[in-house]
């Protein structure tokens, strides 16, 4: 049986990870503070044998030391993750994304792990014009957290040139799914847009709305992290749908779906937003990514588990 640690695991994508590898049969271990993660992400899970989860940060690194032994793969989902969030406080998003991605890979190095799959971010690239965005063109972050995420993305390709450490680093490009928490002050668009709509209020674009997002379902993303963990695949990978889809458009949708009758209001553009986002998804097929899901059949799964949670 092959270990597996989820760093974040309690998180939105983490717990999705944790669980599929639990389905197939790994011995996991969920590593999380729970400052941004929640337990009950995770709930359903820690009955099993063989799914662990341990309180704990990753700037704790005599604990992942402990943790790391005997271990094949590593996730490592933790992080502060929020553009806003960042330019409110970067020192915090410096100390959990960077310096616990250090932690993450002395300890992973020294336990003799197999791989480390990091969660990286499209939010490297900024506001360069050229679409779709390739792995091959030269970052411009335009955040605290992307800065964080570029830096996290240097340390994997060092250690794995100079200790000889395989590190894959995913792209995501605009992750939604059951789980993403839209009452956070941060919250990402498609919950927010959600929980709106389904409240009879009216969503909030900032903006103009015709900035476009590569949107990528949950599940997908948790393939391509098993995918680039079980394959010889190393480096940066682009992980999006390979569509794009508009502010306004996405309003839209999501009005239709949830049957409310609502109009989105504008406010004004937030710092550090980008323009345009697209990946080349080309990179990652190499490696066997292929998204499954639609935008459209994305939202429905992601509507329907809302107003689950909802009604508990």
């Amino acid at each position: 049986m092959l270990k597996a640690i989820v760093t974040g695991g309690a998180g939105f994508i983490g717990s999705h990870i944790a669980r599929e590898l639990a389905e197939r049969g790994y011995d996991v271990v969920i590593l999380d503070n729970l400052s941004t993660g929640k337990r009950e992400n995770i709930e359903p899970l820690l009955g099993r044998d063989y799914v662990n989860f341990v309180q704990g940060s990753v700037t704790d690194l005599p604990l992942l030391q402990e943790l790391f032994t005997g271990t094949s793969y590593v996730f490592h989902q933790a992080a502060i993750p929020s553009v806003p969030r960042s330019i409110k406080d970067p020192l915090s998003s410096h100390e959990a994304n960077i310096t616990g991605t250090l932690n993450v890979l002395l300890a992973a190095r020294d336990s003799g792990v197999k791989k480390v799959v990091y969660a990286s971010s499209s939010s490297v690239y900024g506001d360069t014009p050229t679409l779709p965005k390739r792995e091959d063109m030269t970052p411009s972050p335009l955040s605290p957290y992307a800065v964080t995420k570029l830096a996290g993305e240097h340390y994997c390709r060092v250690f794995q040139e100079v200790y000889g450490l395989p590190t894959s680093c995913l792209r995501y490009f605009n992750v939604y799914g059951p789980r993403q928490d839209p009452g956070s002050q941060y919250a990402a668009v498609i919950p927010l847009f959600i929980q709106k709509a389904s409240r009879g209020e009216p969503p909030v674009i900032f903006g103009d709305g015709e900035q476009s997002r590569d949107f990528t379902f949950v599940r997908d993303v948790v393939e391509a992290n098993i995918l680039a963990a079980e394959s010889d695949a190393c480096g940066a990978f682009n992980v999006g749908r390979g569509e794009r889809t508009t502010i306004n458009g996405l309003a839209e949708l999501i009005i239709e779906l949830t049957g409310s009758k609502v109009k989105a209001v504008h406010e004004n553009p937030r710092a550090g937003d980008i323009k345009h986002s697209l990946a080349d998804i080309s990179r990652a097929t190499g490696f066997g990514y292929a998204p499954k899901y639609k935008l459209e059949a994305g939202l429905k799964e992601t509507i329907s588990a809302l107003h689950e949670e909802q009604d508990k």
